[in-house]
């Protein structure tokens, strides 16, 4: 029945044509998943319509595999148990790790992510922004001297990419770390200013400055770690986590051992007033991965953490469970205390809190450090 009922509504996303006057106005259309099950089909401007509702969902037009695989009994599991260590058990390699880390260089980065007029998948600057992105990327791995580390774009149908870069281990099981790189304004998402700079752009920043101090690690540098360790920055998670979807289906189609994945998607806004700490979503995650993550926090984070809720689809790391894989979500605050200026053109620098943002890259850390040396998973 589940099947049937998302065969129908892919068949209905097509172009279909609107009367005005004596013209046609062909509108293209697409099918999303808002709840389990409860798919609906909408234009593109009906999605940003939802996104003002606090809606969120999947587009599925393009990745019907994943939605059926997700309404698959037990599809969760489909993957081999994985079982998370209990402790913390390079803490003295991850310290000295993190005595690296460099808040002022995530900064610079971020103002030049943040510069672009906005980072929206399918605009000219979506595409320059995930080239610069890409270019960044490349830089940090040049510059490491670390050989065997690759990073590439991975292309879709429309012109902003995804970036992946790799950490060979000892084995192809696989340790992601996610965050997604586009921007919108919802009330203007192809034309509008959006600067992004919390809202991707802290997670896409953090997510950089991980990889480059992990390169600094002779296990590492060396190939030595037990696991591969793979970064990813998402593109199109503004228009139904497309990017990620894109990805995740590859890697289900290629049975990829993907361990565990973790998204950050906003690390950089204190609400005044607050008690700073680092938001644990869950709901729609892996539970023993988000009870690891919390160990990571509390090990190596100097502010605690704060368990949270986000909904359905609310982030990319909803893709690799879709896919079968163990996946955790972690953001700024507790949900109701994240900023509040995202999807506007006051998502901007001066929003950024880089001693918080700090601390999410302490966290991302210790995270694949202490999953890349895990010998058991």
């Amino acid at each position: 029945m589940v099947r049937s009922l998302l065969v129908a509504a892919l068949a209905a996303s097509a172009t279909t044509a609107l009367s005005v006057g004596r013209r046609e106005v062909t509108q293209e259309q697409y099918t999303i998943e808002l709840a389990p099950g409860e798919t609906r089909v909408v234009t593109e401007a009906e999605k940003w319509e939802l996104k003002a509702e606090g809606k969120k969902f999947f587009d599925i037009t393009e990745y019907p595999e994943l939605a059926e695989l997700a309404a698959q009994p037990k599809a969760l599991v489909k993957s081999a148990a994985v079982t998370f260590p209990t402790s913390m058990a390079q803490t003295t390699k991850v310290k000295a790790i993190l005595s690296k880390l460099d808040k002022s260089l995530i900064r610079t980065k971020l103002q030049t992510f943040s510069d672009f007029h906005n980072r929206y998948y399918k605009s000219s600057y979506g595409k320059q922004s995930s080239e610069w992105l890409l270019s960044q990327v490349n830089a940090v791995i040049t510059d490491s001297g670390v050989k065997g580390v690759t990073a590439k774009a991975f292309s879709h149908t429309w012109g902003q990419s995804s970036v992946i870069a790799t950490i060979p281990g000892k084995s192809t099981k696989t340790i992601v770390v996610g965050a997604h790189q586009d921007s919108v304004n919802q009330r203007s998402p192809t034309e509008g200013r959006s600067p992004g700079a919390d809202d991707d752009g802290s997670g896409s920043m953090t997510t950089l400055e991980a990889l480059r101090v992990l390169l600094q690690d002779p296990t590492i540098a060396a190939g030595q770690a037990a696991n591969t360790l793979e970064f990813h920055w998402y593109s199109a998670e503004e228009g139904g986590l497309l990017g990620s979807q894109a990805i995740f289906t590859q890697y289900s189609k290629d049975k990829r051992d993907v361990k565990a994945m973790l998204q950050q998607d906003m690390t950089g806004y204190v609400k005044s007033g607050s008690k700073e700490s680092v938001g644990v979503i869950t709901d729609y995650v892996d539970t023993d991965l988000t009870n690891f993550i919390k160990k990571v926090i509390t090990a190596y984070c100097d502010i605690p953490y704060v368990e949270t809720k986000c909904g359905y689809a609310c982030s990319d790391h909803a893709s690799a469970s879709r896919a079968g894989y163990p996946s955790a979500f972690v953001i700024e605050s507790a949900f109701e205390n994240t900023s509040q200026l995202i999807h506007t053109d006051r998502d901007t620098m001066d929003t950024v809190n880089f001693d918080h943002v700090l601390q999410h890259a302490k966290m991302t850390v210790g995270f694949a450090y202490e999953l890349a040396l895990a010998s058991t998973l």
